[in-house]
C-alpha cells in the first residue's frame, strides 16, 4: 500500500479500553452527568431531531454565542461569537488550527513533555515538528519558563507554537509570562495555549483567554470532555481574533457539527453551573491523591488539572501492570519512572491508593 512515507511505521493514538473496577487512565470525568441534564440533552435533541433532513447550521452561531459567553463569564474577559470556534472535540479543533496555519513547509513547536496529540496532529497535516524541552526545577521537574520557551522559539522560528497550560500529562499550569514571552519570541507564529483542563487549576490561576485583546496571533482551545464531563459528546472550541476563526472555514468540512452535537453541547452549557459542581469535588481527589502518594514514598507533581503525574516507580511499566492485576486502569504515558492518575471519585482515590501501597517495595 502506498502510504505517506512519514507514517510509516508509526503508532495510532489510543489508550487502553479496557473493562475494570477503576479506570483512572484517560482523564475523563467520573461522575455521571446529572439527571437534570441528561434530561435537558434530551429534550434539546429531540427538538431538533424532526429535522434531520435538513444539514445543521454550518455556523453553528448559535453555539458560539453560548460559547463566548460562557468563556466571559468564567474568565472575566468580554467576547462575541465570532471570536470562537468549535468542533467535534479539541482535537479536531487541533487539526483545523493545523491545517489553516500549518502544512508542507512549515514548522509546529511544542515542550515535551506535553500533550501527544499535538505532534501526531502535526505530522497528520504535513507540519514540521520539533521537540522543545522543558528545564524544570527542584520543585517542578517539567517546569518551563519564561526565557527557556522564548529562547527555543525565537531559534526555531515555528509558524505554530503549542503551550499546554495546565499541561498533560504533568498537571503543571503555565504563568501568562510565558505566553507573552513566546509571542515576542516567535513574531510570526500562531500560539495556541490548550486549556483543556483550565477549570480545574488552582484558585488563582489566570487564563490565557485574557492575553487576547491585541493578540491577533494567539489562540486558547479549551474543551467540554472533562470538566463539563461530555466526553462522549466530543465537543472541543477555541476562542481567537476572528481573522483566525474566519481561516477555519477554509479547512472544515461542510456542515461539520452535526445538529445533535449543537443541541447537547447548548443544552449542557445551559447548565454549566451544575455540571462544573463536580470540578471542586474532583480537585480534592486530585490533592488527596498529591498527598497519599507522597506519604507512600511516591514523588507526585503537583496538578492544575484533574489527574496527578506520580514518579518514583523503579519500573513503571511493572507497576503499571500490577494495578491492572488488582482491577485499577491508570496511565503509562511513557516517562521513566511515572504513571498518571486520574482523579476520580472518592471510592476510585482509596482503591488506587491501597492498590498502590499494596505494590512490592
Amino acid at each position: 500500500m502506498p502510504l505517506r512515507h512519514d507514517l510509516r511505521g508509526a503508532s495510532a493514538y489510543g489508550a487502553p479500553q479496557l473493562d475494570v473496577p477503576v479506570r483512572l487512565n484517560t482523564n475523563e470525568s467520573s461522575h455521571p452527568v446529572p439527571e437534570a441534564v441528561v434530561r435537558a440533552v434530551a429534550e434539546a435533541v429531540a427538538a431538533v431531531a424532526g429535522d434531520l433532513n435538513r444539514y445543521p447550521d454550518r455556523e453553528f452561531s448559535a453555539l458560539r454565542e453560548d460559547l463566548a459567553a460562557y468563556l466571559a463569564r468564567t474568565t472575566g474577559q468580554p467576547l462575541v461569537a465570532e471570536q470562537t470556534w468549535a468542533a467535534n472535540g479539541s482535537n479536531e479543533v487541533l487539526q483545523h488550527l493545523l491545517q489553516a496555519f500549518g502544512g508542507p513547509g512549515r514548522t509546529a513547536l511544542g515542550f515535551t513533555p506535553a500533550y501527544s496529540m499535538h505532534p501526531v496532529i502535526a505530522t497528520g497535516t504535513g507540519t514540521r515538528w520539533v521537540d522543545g524541552f522543558r528545564p524544570g526545577d527542584p520543585a517542578d521537574p517539567f517546569w518551563l519558563g519564561a526565557e527557556a520557551a522564548a529562547a527555543q522559539a525565537a531559534e526555531v522560528d515555528p509558524d505554530v507554537v503549542f503551550l499546554c497550560s495546565p499541561n498533560n500529562p504533568t498537571g503543571t499550569a503555565l504563568d501568562l509570562d510565558v505566553v507573552t514571552a513566546v509571542l515576542d519570541a516567535a513574531p510570526s507564529a500562531l500560539v495556541v495555549v490548550d486549556e483543556a483542563y483550565a477549570e480545574y487549576a488552582r484558585a488563582g490561576t489566570p487564563s490565557a483567554v485574557t492575553l487576547l485583546p491585541g493578540r491577533r496571533r494567539l489562540v486558547v482551545t479549551r474543551t467540554m470532555s472533562k470538566a463539563f464531563a461530555f466526553a462522549g459528546a466530543r465537543v472541543g472550541y477555541l476562542a481567537a481574533d476572528p481573522a483566525v476563526t474566519a481561516a477555519l472555514r477554509l479547512v472544515r468540512l461542510p456542515y461539520h457539527l452535526s445538529s445533535l452535537t449543537q443541541a447537547a453541547a447548548r443544552a449542557a452549557l445551559a447548565h454549566a453551573d451544575l455540571l462544573l459542581a463536580a470540578v471542586e469535588a474532583t480537585k480534592e481527589q486530585r490533592d488527596r491523591l498529591v498527598e497519599g502518594t507522597a506519604a507512600l514514598g511516591l514523588r507526585p507533581v503537583p496538578s492544575d488539572a484533574n489527574f496527578v503525574l506520580v514518579g518514583g516507580f523503579a519500573d513503571e511499566r511493572a507497576a503499571w501492570q500490577a494495578l491492572l492485576d488488582q482491577g485499577v486502569l491508570v496511565r503509562d504515558v511513557g516517562l521513566a519512572g511515572h504513571l498518571r492518575v486520574t482523579a476520580g471519585t472518592e471510592a476510585e482515590t482509596t482503591a488506587v491508593l491501597d492498590a498502590l501501597a499494596a505494590l512490592p517495595r
